[in-house]
């Protein structure tokens, strides 16, 4: 039985992504107009996420709705570029209008054991920012071994992260409940060193209610119930949406 008050709470945090090689500006206008048709018991999403050419677009048709548009950058979703043009491609979305940019984390330098470019990476993406939220993407299903996720997470809030989100959704493997229950413990343990709050985005392959409410009862679990607001809690969805917003309408 789905908790429906908060399957409620969660259909607030959801980013509605559309990251398809076949997006255009049309579609792009058409996916804003469904989101701001998808309101429930007069909620809404948290955002929408789009490619950074389609910030501009995103931003005109959500323009006074509450709803926040979100860009990955940073060479998404493998993060393989040079950093200055993983810079230069989220001072671009910022400059579109981008209110939140989400980057991948470079796991490569991770796995080679080189902490200190990656903390620095995330610090450069954190500074092009410009005071907008930046959620880094670890790739959980890429990392595997628990302590290696749990040392992206710690590295990527070391570096300036507002979010750590699980999966890009376009590798073989998407979010898991065990990988968000490494990054939401690794979350806890940081706040007490930090004293600062951070926030937890799942991210590929959720699709039903049922699943994108696990999240959340884990993240109240370990993090506590105030934290499944749109400030701190987030779930990455593309299907997701339309399903959820049927099962709390009908």
């Amino acid at each position: 039985m789905i908790d429906r008050a908060l399957a409620a709470r969660v259909f607030k945090c959801i980013d509605n992504t559309t990251l398809n090689a076949t997006d255009n500006n049309l579609s792009v206008a058409s996916f804003c107009h469904h989101t701001l048709d998808l309101i429930a018991s007069g909620n809404h999403v948290a955002a929408v996420c789009v490619y950074p050419r389609f910030v501009a677009v995103a931003r005109r048709e959500l323009a006074g709705s509450g709803i926040k548009v979100a860009s990955v950058a940073g060479a998404f979703p493998h993060g393989q570029l040079p950093l200055n043009l993983k810079v230069e491609e989220v001072r671009y979305a910022v400059g579109e209008g981008a209110d939140e940019i989400d980057v991948v984390l470079s796991r490569g330098e991770l796995l080679a054991g080189n902490d200190d470019i990656v903390r620095n990476e995330i610090a450069a993406l954190h500074t092009a920012c410009q005071g907008r939220t930046l959620k880094v993407i670890l790739e959980t299903g890429e990392l595997i071994q628990p302590e290696l996720i749990y040392r992206a997470a710690t590295l990527a809030m070391e570096g300036g992260a507002d979010f750590i989100k699980t999966s890009t959704g376009k590798s073989g493997s998407g979010a898991t409940l065990e990988a968000a229950e490494t990054m939401l413990n690794a979350i806890l343990n940081y706040v007490k060193i930090s004293k600062k709050t951070f926030g937890f985005k799942a991210a590929g392959g959720i699709q039903t209610p049922e699943e994108a409410v696990s999240y959340a009862e884990l993240a109240k679990k370990i993090l506590g119930d105030n934290y499944i607001n749109n400030q701190t809690f987030r779930i990455g969805a593309s299907r997701l949406t339309d399903k959820l917003h049927s099962f709390l309408t009908n």
